[in-house]
């Protein structure tokens, strides 16, 4: 899934708190947003991998839960909202398509890597791939209650994520068939600092798969 996608999840993760606690509100929406955009951080140096834990951020965010509802403040509950943020994003990324520069082809079978188990775990029924046009109807309907809820910059905050989703959505395929003409014209010096769904074929993911 995009991006725009995961960070709107977890803004909505704290909708809860707009009426259990709506002093802590503000804090909760921050916080689910920078959790559902953390793991992306790893995007162009071990992507779905390098900051990708579904497990570990789950059994996380699920004590930090306990805390926060024990003793809520500002701290714990941006505590919890940032891991289940992180988590939903990490565990969602199974139903959004495989690790390669076209995942409609299907060619990948690695989704987001379980390091409980040390292995990737393989792309399953749901969003064919990040920017498909399910990913934006999720976006936008993940985005429809946090307009009515929210106003100020909060609000703004989802119009332009929901705006990057739209525009990202239309580019999609474009961005990746432009890669594909840029990436043969790359110095092979700097080849090995490229993300590697760029490099990787099936061939490689299939040698990789052996190694480990």
């Amino acid at each position: 899934m995009m991006l725009p996608t995961h960070v709107l999840a977890g803004m909505l993760l704290a909708a809860p708190l707009v009426r259990v606690a709506p002093e802590l509100a503000t804090v909760g929406f921050v916080a689910g947003f920078l959790g559902g955009l953390f793991p992306d951080l790893d995007m162009y140096t071990g992507h779905r991998k390098a900051l990708h834990y579904p497990v570990y951020y789950s059994a996380s965010a699920g004590v930090a839960l306990v805390v926060a509802l024990a003793a809520p403040s500002a701290v714990t509950v941006a505590a919890a909202l940032f891991l289940l943020g992180a988590a939903l994003h990490s565990a969602s990324d199974m139903y959004g398509g495989g690790l390669e520069l076209r995942p409609w082809e299907g060619n990948s079978d690695r989704a987001v890597y379980d390091h409980y188990r040390k292995r990737w775990v393989a792309p399953r029924p749901g969003v064919r791939y990040d920017g498909a046009a399910e990913d934006l109807a999720l976006s936008v309907g993940l985005s429809l209650p946090l307009l009515y809820l929210l106003g100020g910059r909060l609000r703004l905050l989802v119009v332009g994520t929901l705006l990057v989703a739209v525009v990202y959505t239309a580019l999609r395929r474009h961005l990746a068939e432009l890669a594909a003409l840029v990436i043969p014209l790359v110095p092979a010096a700097l080849t090995p600092y490229l993300p590697e769904r760029y490099t990787d074929t099936p061939e490689r993911y299939a040698e990789a798969e052996t190694c480990e």
